[in-house]
């Protein structure tokens, strides 16, 4: 089964950090063969509070997904984002 990382932020304060992040992030995920299926875009809260930033990223396996998440490359990029983003984070297998 596929696996997929799921990226609710809930406040980013430096944009710019942001930036930093996606670009290292991206490698990582590359690496793992993982896929974009949201990052960012238009869109509206159906319920509870409006996050200003989603992603969605697919992944060949829940496995490679928590790879993804614990590899060098991904800490790397997450570390930049300390003190500059509140999100909820989370990997889930897909059905």
């Amino acid at each position: 089964m596929k696996g997929y990382v799921v990226c609710v932020y809930k406040n980013i304060s430096n944009v710019d950090k942001l930036k930093e992040y996606a670009v290292k992030a991206r490698v990582a995920v590359e690496k793992f063969k993982g896929k974009f299926l949201i990052r960012g875009g238009k869109s509206i809260s159906n319920e509870g509070e409006k996050s200003p930033r989603t992603v969605v990223i697919e992944f060949p396996s829940y496995d490679d997904a928590n790879k993804f998440y614990n590899s060098i490359e991904y800490q790397e990029a997450h570390s930049i984002l300390k003190g500059y983003a509140e999100r909820q984070h989370q990997t889930i297998e897909g059905a």
